[in-house]
């Protein structure tokens, strides 16, 4: 099915229930110059990666789905705004089902929430309820975790620092109990799903903690949230992601794991009395109906109403359940993962950084000198030979000491530069022989060239 002719067809036939109008003079462009015009941008687009191929193995982007793309497009050409039922009474409904939908999926049985324009507003959202319930207490978060954080405690002006992360690139447990005797703290990020390394954070044994210290849980899953409909399959830690529904407030992109285009981030929270902290009066909106208007409890204030009937339209085709659409394409994107890492493990030429949790793989070239300044400099060659030579489009991360495991490294700089793959798209299952063939072949031939 071509969805851009069907998008277009949607929008022609509900314009045909208001008179006919021509555009004006102003607005209108030759076709000669629409071409011209179009036919640069053609050219200034190839500068790009190419995402949507399983031979992109590098960093968390991959195309949407066709279906999004087309209801995202129907809707813009309306151009419906989500913050307040006047701009986008449709749309406005369409953003709750999904909330609800996702709700349902982390288990909340009372709960707010709403989409957003990307997973740092609705991580911003998350940290600036926490501090308007605590205004004077620490927010904490591993050093693995993403530096949005960081970012927006500093923005919100509130006090934070990082607790330790342990040699699996998880928050150190020990390290958090001693703070939480130290300090003040008021609310602990927990991330399932680092953007590093794909670790997950010991949420149940920080559950345990919070029976005995007093504080909120944020969870972020920006990245790992849709594997939730995993959690009973033996194929992840299941429990941590089951535990979700006891926490405060979760985010969560869709424009990663859940085949939406950007930006579309979403934050829900398990207490709806939280509403509170976002009241305020528009004395230009909110008069089309006594409902809920999604500007009234979200910070942003014009948002796209497209995002949310795309979301909504991709919930339909791909539910959100365990042997059935999101789960039948995570299941193959986990097992990428854990194939690829087997993969590595066999190999002399590579040693494997950690045992992925979801479909994140970290790894490293070997050389028999074990310095890091030289592996450092193998995984540079490597990148650019794979890219010109293999059409195989790579990431790397750099790590320190602490995340080496003790591998027998000499340690004669700092940080160590790796690759780190992320298997994100259900095509990388059975692309995973060529691929490691490739970086294989491309270790193989940076190694003559040395």
């Amino acid at each position: 099915m071509d969805f851009f002719d069907f998008s277009a067809n949607l929008t022609n036939n509900w314009k045909k229930n208001y008179d006919d109008f021509a555009q004006d003079e102003s607005l209108n462009i030759s076709e000669e110059k629409i071409t011209e015009v179009f036919s640069k941008l053609q050219k200034k687009l190839e500068n790009n990666y190419p995402f949507f191929h399983p031979f992109y193995a590098g960093q968390m982007l991959k195309p949407p789905h066709f279906s999004s793309v087309g209801a995202y497009l129907a809707t813009m050409i309306l151009n419906p705004n989500n913050h307040a039922l006047d701009g986008g009474p449709a749309t406005a409904e369409l953003e709750k089902e999904c909330i609800k939908k996702l709700a349902d999926m982390f288990g909340f049985e009372k709960y707010l929430g709403h989409l957003s324009s990307s997973g740092t507003i609705a991580n911003l959202e998350a940290l600036w309820i926490s501090r308007e319930i605590n205004p004077l207490k620490y927010i904490v978060y591993s050093e693995q975790s993403h530096y949005t954080h960081s970012r927006m405690c500093n923005l919100l002006n509130v006090k934070h620092f990082s607790i330790k992360s342990d040699n699996l690139g998880k928050m150190d447990i020990n390290d958090l109990e001693k703070k939480l005797i130290e300090f003040e703290i008021g609310t602990i990020v927990v991330t399932l799903g680092t953007t590093g390394l794909g670790a997950l954070d010991p949420l149940e044994d920080i559950l345990e903690l919070q029976k005995k210290y007093n504080f909120r849980i944020h969870i972020d899953s920006a990245y790992g949230g849709f594997y939730t409909v995993l959690k009973d399959s033996n194929l992840i830690n299941g429990k941590a992601f089951s535990l979700i529904s006891k926490c405060d407030s979760v985010v969560i992109d869709p424009h990663k794991h859940g085949l939406q285009p950007y930006g579309c981030g979403c934050v829900i929270f398990s207490d709806p009395e939280i509403g509170k902290f976002y009241s305020h009066d528009s004395p230009y909106t909110y008069f089309t109906s006594d409902e809920l208007h999604l500007g009234e409890i979200s910070l942003e204030c014009s948002r796209a109403g497209a995002s949310a009937s795309a979301f909504w339209a991709t919930l339909e085709l791909f539910p959100l359940e365990e042997n059935n659409g999101f789960g039948n394409i995570l299941k193959k994107t986990r097992l990428a993962g854990i194939k690829f890492a087997e993969k590595i493990k066999k190999s002399d030429n590579f040693t494997l950084l950690l045992e992925p949790e979801l479909d994140i793989v970290c790894y490293y070239p070997n050389i028999e000198s074990k310095k890091v300044s030289e592996i450092s400099d193998l995984t540079e060659k490597m990148f650019s030979y794979a890219e010109k030579n293999e059409k195989l489009f790579l990431a790397k991360i750099k790590i320190t000491k602490s995340l080496a495991n003790n591998k027998n490294l000499i340690w004669d700089q700092d940080n160590l530069i790796i690759f780190r793959s992320c298997f994100m798209k259900p095509e990388h299952l059975e692309y995973i022989e060529t691929i490691f063939e490739k970086i294989n072949s491309s270790y193989l031939n940076t190694m003559k060239e040395i």
